[in-house]
């Protein structure tokens, strides 16, 4: 069995700032603080200052090798010589895997079935052994901390020990640093480690020898809604486990919260100030958004913060900093989320028409719309609805618009030619 120091702290534990400054100086010199990059288009809908906090563009493509390295370098010798275990979707791999090829430490990684062919690689390519089993990250936990009873290899799980959560808080002293005017923090929470080590820094008093900051800072946490373990653990007052977890943002698809980060960011004085959910719709506009507008490649989980602020840009006192928190994508899945958020940010229009069936006259509709300025992507003809007279013929149109005025426009010029438009679905794709 593992010995009981190296389990997971129960949700009494607590990180202070003065632990996330312990962690940055182990950190110096393993990896450089990420980028911060304004963003004009979200400031202008904000009203004020918004700027990206690259974790994206970290070491390993995410925050988690912050975290994972801090943990990692504090395991005794006899600790490092048995190895370490976790279970990860793709970027708490990375992340563990990276640590332990600079410690020279052996790590073995259970992903779950399904995970991102490219973060698989790329664990694997760190040096990691790979194996694939569970629906879930949950369920590879369980695998996981069974490996680790059974080798004696030191789980490091992914948000549920206060080192992890130290390490990740190091973003937060370099957001302070590159933002010190900062009013609000997103960040985007699966288990919810990032978010505590920035309520340990944001929240957690001045810095050792400085002074005291004139304003709290806002730290506002977001879930994607097919995910979302939070709000019914606060509703309960502890931890309650998802029946199921369902979101492309595979990154935060956690299905428990983990205790360490449930008690830090649910303390009243010292936690989250708020927590939102976001659709799937925001999350691919929100992915495509940062790609097409910020030039930023994103995960959908890490694109989180930006789908909040989409969703509702009133909400957040400026100045803002939104953590991308990582960019480890599968060029398929984001092939997928592009289309889908070309969709949501009503950039295709589908459309069924009817009209008399004559010589032409499937000619004379497309010619139509290429005169309003759509693109045809498909077209499907049908002569066999029950309810289509006989001499009708009803066409269905996958149309490239752009934007929701445009397809507006479309529909009202195809009206104003006498055509009959049954069905106008802005929002598919």
């Amino acid at each position: 069995m593992a010995a009981p120091d190296d389990l997971p702290p129960t949700g009494a534990a607590r990180v202070g700032r003065a632990d996330v400054e312990a962690a940055a100086d182990l950190l110096r010199g393993v990896i450089d603080p990420s980028p911060v990059e304004q963003s004009r288009w979200l400031a202008r809908l904000v009203g004020g200052p918004v700027l990206f906090k690259c974790e994206n563009l970290q070491r390993a493509g995410s925050f988690k090798v912050r975290g994972a390295y801090t943990r990692m370098s504090r395991l005794s010798e006899r600790q490092r010589a048995l190895g370490v275990v976790t279970a990860s979707a793709g970027n708490h791999a990375q992340g563990v895997a990276l640590a332990a090829s600079l410690l020279g430490i052996r790590a073995t990684v259970f992903m779950p079935a399904g995970a991102a062919l490219p973060k698989e690689q790329a664990t694997r390519g760190y040096g990691a052994e790979v194996v694939i089993g569970g629906a879930s990250i949950d369920e590879c936990l369980l695998a996981a901390a069974a490996f680790s009873d059974e080798t004696g290899a030191t789980l490091i799980h992914p948000f549920d020990h206060a080192d992890i959560v130290a390490g990740q808080g190091t973003v937060g002293l370099e957001i302070l640093q590159q933002c010190p005017q900062v009013r609000t923090v997103v960040v985007p929470i699966g288990g919810g480690g990032l978010a505590a080590g920035l309520a340990a820094v944001l929240h957690g008093g001045a810095p050792a020898g400085g002074s005291g900051r004139d304003r709290r800072v806002r730290l506002v946490g977001v879930q994607a809604a097919g995910a979302a373990a939070y709000p019914g653990s606060i509703a309960a007052g502890h931890p309650v486990a998802l029946q199921r977890a369902n979101t492309m943002a595979d990154g935060i698809a956690v299905g428990r919260p983990g205790d360490v980060p449930f008690g830090m960011l649910t303390d009243d004085a010292d936690g989250l100030d708020a927590l939102r959910t976001v659709s799937e719709e925001s999350l691919s506009r929100a992915v495509l958004q940062t790609l097409e507008r910020g030039k930023l490649v994103v995960e959908p989980a890490g694109a989180a913060g930006v789908a909040a602020v989409l969703d509702d840009p009133a909400a957040f006192e400026p100045p803002v900093v939104v953590v991308l928190s990582g960019g480890n994508i599968d060029p398929l899945l984001l092939a997928r989320v592009i289309r889908h958020g070309l969709a949501a940010s009503r950039r295709y229009l589908a459309i069924t028409v009817r009209f008399p069936d004559r010589p032409g006259s499937l000619a004379d509709l497309l010619s139509r719309v290429a005169d309003s300025g759509a693109n045809v992507l498909e077209v499907v003809h049908r002569r066999t609805p029950a309810d289509l007279a006989v001499d009708d013929v009803e066409v269905s149109l996958d149309l490239e618009t752009r934007g929701e005025d445009h397809c507006a426009q479309v529909v009202a010029a195809l009206r104003s030619s006498g055509y009959s438009v049954l069905r106008d679905d802005r929002t598919s794709g």
